[in-house]
């Protein structure tokens, strides 16, 4: 495959990123014994995307009242439910995202407990935050993270006595590198071809929702808008008829992500609009993809690995059609603004 080390992947993936249950257990329970309000899932870009899954899962499954921020509007909002009781849950892959390591700040000094997620150690996220995993490496970073929420997220829900399966839930967890490795496999031709047809595209819709809206946003905004300067937007299925659908036409390229929770009906209305519309319909099914011991009580929750991980292949094929490096930009990090 274009691009792609197996042996690296499981390597980081695998083998590192579910080395670090114990620790993230360790962090978890200890804060549960103290005690804490609410969780406050903080980010900016990709990292503000990749919480919405979390907090739509915690939302569906627990009572812990959770709430996903943008950094930069968390910090002059005045929220009225962040206290120094709050747990603030940060990532950033480089650990200098600067609204980030900002917002991170502002809670430590307000006393609130601070978790980063961090790539790249010895970085300012990594020296502010109470607690750090750092994961050493950049390749495979959001799908490291993405086990890591996992595991973060799903500990709290234990120990508020809502989750009962969880270890299964986490012998689970330790297949899904496998899964996600199959489903890449399973899913590159099909990649390679979407390049090849769109890569003089100049406009796509991303259709997402439930645990998977953080992936067509974050698709939508960081990869084909800021890694290939293709104007995109990505709309949540249950809005998509409140406006969007009016400039669906004959050549639109649509692209729909379905999951496996609770809103998949919400992707199949607009999936049944859109095929009578046009000819450039995509859907990108989770469910196609065979994910060997885990069960279908938390396909569900893993869809969001499995999604993003099949995307990344669809970025590195538009990179070669269209000539066009994912590492170039012309004004993020290159200017002051």
């Amino acid at each position: 495959m274009l691009k792609f080390d197996e042996e690296l992947f499981l390597k980081l993936v695998e083998d590192e990123g579910l080395s670090f249950r114990g620790q993230v257990e360790s962090i978890v329970d200890d804060i549960s014994n103290k005690g804490y309000s609410n969780i406050f899932l903080i980010g900016a870009g990709g990292t503000i995307a990749m919480m919405y899954p979390y907090e739509y899962i915690l939302k569906s499954n627990s009572s812990i009242n959770v709430y996903s921020e943008i950094a930069a509007e968390f910090m002059v909002m005045n929220h009225k439910h962040f206290s120094k009781d709050s747990v603030c849950i940060f990532a950033s892959v480089s650990g200098t995202t600067k609204e980030t390591v900002e917002a991170a700040q502002f809670c430590k000094d307000r006393g609130a407990t601070t978790i980063g997620l961090v790539a790249e150690p010895n970085t300012p996220l990594t020296q502010i935050v109470d607690h750090c995993v750092c994961t050493g490496s950049e390749k495979h970073s959001f799908d490291t993270f993405f086990i890591l929420l996992y595991m973060f997220v799903f500990r709290f829900m234990y120990n508020n006595n809502e989750f009962p399966q969880y270890e299964q839930f986490t012998e689970e967890v330790s297949l899904l590198p496998r899964g996600i490795l199959n489903a890449v496999k399973a899913f590159d031709q099909k990649a390679e071809a979407f390049a090849i047809k769109h890569k003089d595209t100049d406009y796509h819709m991303l259709v997402g929702s439930g645990n998977l809206w953080g992936n067509a946003y974050s698709y939508a905004m960081c990869i084909l808008e800021e890694m290939q300067w293709i104007h995109a937007k990505s709309i949540h299925a249950a809005e998509f008829f409140h406006g969007t659908l009016e400039i669906v036409e004959e050549d639109t390229s649509v692209v729909l992500l379905k999951g496996e929770d609770e809103t998949r009906p919400l992707v199949e209305r607009v999936e049944r609009f859109a095929e009578k519309i046009t000819k450039n319909l995509t859907i990108i099914d989770t469910k196609e993809f065979e994910l060997d011991g885990i069960s279908d009580e938390f396909r569900k929750h893993f869809a969001v690995s499995i999604n993003w991980a099949v995307l990344s292949r669809i970025s590195v094929y538009l990179e070669r059609e269209r000539n066009h490096s994912l590492d170039l930009r012309r004004y993020y990090r290159q200017m002051e603004y």
